[in-house]
């Protein structure tokens, strides 16, 4: 039998308590990541069935609706699971071509013609599973290609031609939008830059604040300064680096966040267009609140990138200055975060009682 109840150990469609909070949630981001069925009824739904929710030892996962069927499972008339799925499955073929074909022909017509659906259709149910169009996609998946071959120290105009792009114009449009930096810079892997650094205590830990000629560049935590040194070279690995009292007014700022001193703060940030849209966004959730991730996703205009809009909270290189610990599930569980669950929950907790403390007029 392909399927796991929630309190199992094993548990072959990923994380069990996290899938169980989904169903709970009724998260539609996890639509056809997993359906569940509810042993009591023999049905099985999709994770943001309307319906009303079951027990929980009442809820066995499973991978796929196939999966569910071939345990004695029948579809949900209400939310339509075996649809959801067949959607998903459909658009994980389309993305696992356009990473292997970045140089090809990638257009709605020739995707349309090649997975026998219809353009419009095939556009529909892209924005629907994923939260962003094929194009989009392609263009996120050549950037990413693009960072891996210029790091290698491809010319700019080789790594341009092997992601599909023919001319250097759609790059030097608005290259820091794309990359973050020059794309010579990035080639050379920060080659000629100089990032000076300082490393100091704070209320979660060893810190480190490093900052280009334009603004910090990147926000770290730890236990020793050694890893930290290591994280920034592995972030930058030509750069001049220097700890230096450069970037001691850079580390006070940061600093005092700690403290609820949030004034605007020069940022030197790389990422794809798609990121920095997410971190400008998380920037306008003020102190003692929080939002969902599907909130950043309606925030930004694209209600449907849910799970694009994790990922991007998981790349932020300057956590605290943009705030992605203010980034909770649906449900109100924390979630993940990078440097670590006790550091989100412990700055929650210290934002929430300064809220508190000045008042409701002062979260306005």
């Amino acid at each position: 039998m392909e399927a796991t109840a929630y309190s199992e150990q094993s548990n072959p469609v990923g994380n069990g308590q996290e899938y169980l909070r989904a169903v709970m949630a009724r998260d539609g981001s996890f639509d056809g990541v997993f359906v569940f069925g509810v042993d009591s009824t023999g049905i099985y739904c999709r994770p943001s069935c309307p319906a009303r929710r079951p027990k929980a030892e009442r809820v066995l996962l499973f991978p796929s609706a196939s999966a569910a069927e071939k345990s004695g499972f029948r579809p949900c008339m209400r939310c339509k699971p075996k649809v959801a799925c067949q959607r998903a499955e459909l658009v994980g073929r389309v993305c696992e071509h356009i990473q292997a074909n970045l140089t090809g022909d990638l257009g709605l017509a020739a995707l349309g013609k090649r997975f026998s659906v219809s353009p419009y259709h095939l556009q529909r149910i892209f924005i629907q599973v994923l939260g962003m169009s094929p194009r989009r996609y392609t263009e996120e998946c050549r950037i990413i290609r693009l960072k891996g071959h210029l790091v290698g120290g491809e010319s700019v105009i080789q790594s341009l031609r092997r992601v599909g792009y023919s001319s250097q114009s759609w790059l030097y449009t608005d290259p820091t939008a794309k990359l973050g930096m020059t794309p010579g810079a990035y080639r050379r892997g920060g080659e000629g830059m100089r990032i000076a650094y300082h490393m100091g205590s704070s209320p979660l830990g060893r810190m480190l604040v490093a900052a280009t000629e334009h603004g910090i560049c990147m926000v770290d935590l730890g236990e020793n300064d050694a890893d930290l040194v290591k994280a920034l070279h592995r972030e930058y690995p030509k750069a001049i680096l220097a700890d230096s009292c450069e970037a001691l007014g850079s580390f006070e700022a940061v600093l005092g966040y700690f403290n609820g001193h949030q004034e605007r703060i020069p940022l030197d940030l790389r990422g794809t267009e798609f990121q920095r849209k997410v971190w400008t966004a998380l920037q306008t959730i003020p102190e003692g609140s929080v939002c969902s991730y599907s909130d950043v996703a309606v925030m930004i205009g694209e209600p449907k990138a849910v799970r694009a809009v994790a990922n991007a909270c998981g790349k932020n290189p300057v956590p605290l200055i943009v705030p992605c610990h203010r980034v909770v599930r649906k449900d109100g569980d924390l979630g993940g975060y990078g440097l670590g669950l006790w550091r989100k929950r412990a700055l929650l907790a210290k934002e929430s009682r300064r809220s508190a403390a000045r008042g409701p007029a002062a979260r306005r």
